[in-house]
């Protein structure tokens, strides 16, 4: 790749802060993406959170991935929006306004495939009311917990009563089981040690599923993580995000995984408050800050800028080295994280293979609502 990918044509530039999106970089990962699967593109249902961008849904399209995992109604609207064919809700809609919705938006467009996530029966009983009241049949996977213990039913536990109770539910389409262990971290051997111990168990209770009810349940697992092990797996789709725009923490965590980063921070540096700190205006409101200080961004071409303190609108950079910044010089910057860090802006800034920015993309669905 060419050096200083990042540096944009100053004569196109926009007001900072903005995050600059690389074309070219985001074909070449959804290029690998593929390439990582060998091609079949039946295995890939990409999570939609990273990016929230319809530009993006119609990039996928271009490539022929017809399956999309989200995680709003939001997200799943601007996915109908974009006629993807197949829609996922990762997200169990419990109390009736998200029910409503949800409901609303699969009247809306009744030629996507909609589905949605459950890990309980009293969710799915709700829903068969709400169906049979509507002339609606709702498509579900159960949410299966392999160790995150955040949503889901333990998958050591007996769900598969959970299979028969619901599959005897009127107005319900049972499709198959959802697996996200974004818990699992370590070495690609670690991750994918831990992955194969629990898969294995859920394999076999799928097999006798499929023996006592003659179902045939489909799986949807993994993340970033976990993605080569489940790309490897016969059967399995898998639903990476971040791949799209990568960032330092998986470029750091992750090295097996050969993405390039597409996403960068551009600030202005607006204050020298001393002789060894500058001020850029890559604040709290530009980069998600879930994260320590020291891992919410890294400065591109120089290791010696350390963040030393932050906040709404601003960000302190110790500078350790001997070059000297003037006040107004641009700062580019890859975030550790990008999924929140690109919720945080209205449109991102579009730049071609030339280093020019070509124009902006709005990231409708970092809206809560856009019209359902």
């Amino acid at each position: 790749m060419q050096q200083k990918w990042w540096e944009i044509n100053p004569d196109t530039l926009a007001d900072t802060p903005f995050l600059a999106i690389y074309s070219d970089r985001v074909r070449y990962n959804i290029e690998k993406l593929i390439e990582s699967v060998n091609g079949d593109l039946t295995k890939l249902r990409p999570h939609v959170k990273t990016h929230k961008l319809g530009e993006i849904l119609e990039l996928f399209k271009t490539y022929g991935i017809d399956k999309v995992k989200c995680a709003t109604i939001s997200e799943a609207e601007l996915c109908a929006l974009h006629n993807i064919p197949d829609v996922l809700l990762a997200y169990q809609p419990a109390g009736l306004l998200k029910q409503k919705r949800w409901l609303e938006l699969i009247q809306k467009y009744p030629g996507i495939d909609f589905s949605v996530i459950v890990d309980n029966f009293e969710v799915v009983e709700v829903l068969s009311k709400l169906g049979q009241d509507n002339n609606q049949t709702f498509r579900l996977y159960i949410d299966i917990n392999t160790g995150m213990n955040r949503t889901g039913i333990d998958f050591r536990s007996d769900w598969e009563d959970l299979v028969r109770r619901i599959i005897a539910m009127p107005n319900i389409h049972l499709l198959g089981i959802h697996i996200y262990d974004g818990h699992l971290h370590g070495t690609i051997e670690e991750r994918l040690d831990k992955a194969s111990a629990a898969f294995s168990v859920i394999r076999d209770k799928l097999y006798f599923l499929k023996q006592e009810l003659n179902i045939d349940l489909k799986i949807v697992a993994g993340g970033s993580g976990t993605f080569p092990f489940y790309a490897e797996q016969e059967g399995v789709e898998c639903s990476p995000g971040t791949f799209v725009f990568w960032d330092i923490n998986y470029q750091i965590n992750l090295p097996e995984q050969k993405f390039l980063p597409a996403a960068v921070l551009v600030g202005t540096v607006v204050s020298k408050p001393t002789g060894n700190t500058l001020c850029i205006d890559i604040g709290y409101k530009a980069v998600a800050s879930e994260n320590p200080l020291d891992k919410r961004l890294t400065i591109l071409d120089d290791t010696h800028l350390i963040s030393v303190s932050q906040s709404e609108e601003h960000m302190v950079l110790q500078n350790n080295g001997d070059r000297q910044y003037q006040l107004g010089e641009i700062i580019y910057a890859v975030p550790y994280h990008i999924c929140p860090t690109c919720a945080l802006y209205e449109t991102v800034q579009v730049v071609n293979v030339q280093q020019d920015i070509m124009g902006q993309w709005t990231v409708l669905a970092r809206k809560r609502k856009i019209n359902i």
